[in-house]
């Protein structure tokens, strides 16, 4: 039983061979499909690709990045009125910063 499997299995490796190569594009039919590219992946062959489109990704990029850059700034000033009022209370008259 083992032995005949095994020659089952060599057989259909050789049919798989000669199909290969006498009908290359039946066996493409039959061989499963690359997935299509993805979203980003063409965006980025855009960017690559088309001046004007580069040029108006990296300028909201830029303004992306500098808005986040002064949310960040914000917060840490928010933070260090917080902390010189936490000081303050703790103790008074000596919350001032020398910084």
């Amino acid at each position: 039983m083992t032995y005949s499997l095994i020659r089952l299995v060599l057989a259909a490796g050789v049919v798989q061979i000669r199909l290969r190569r006498h009908l290359p594009r039946i066996m493409r039919v039959l061989a499963p499909q690359r997935p299509g590219l993805p979203a980003l992946f063409a965006e980025l062959q855009r960017i690559e690709s088309d001046l004007a489109y580069r040029t108006r990704f990296f300028a909201g990029l830029n303004a992306a990045v500098a808005e986040r850059n002064a949310e960040r700034v914000a917060e840490l000033e928010a933070l260090r009125t917080a902390v010189d009022q936490l000081r303050n209370l703790v103790h008074p008259g000596s919350g001032e910063r020398t910084a």
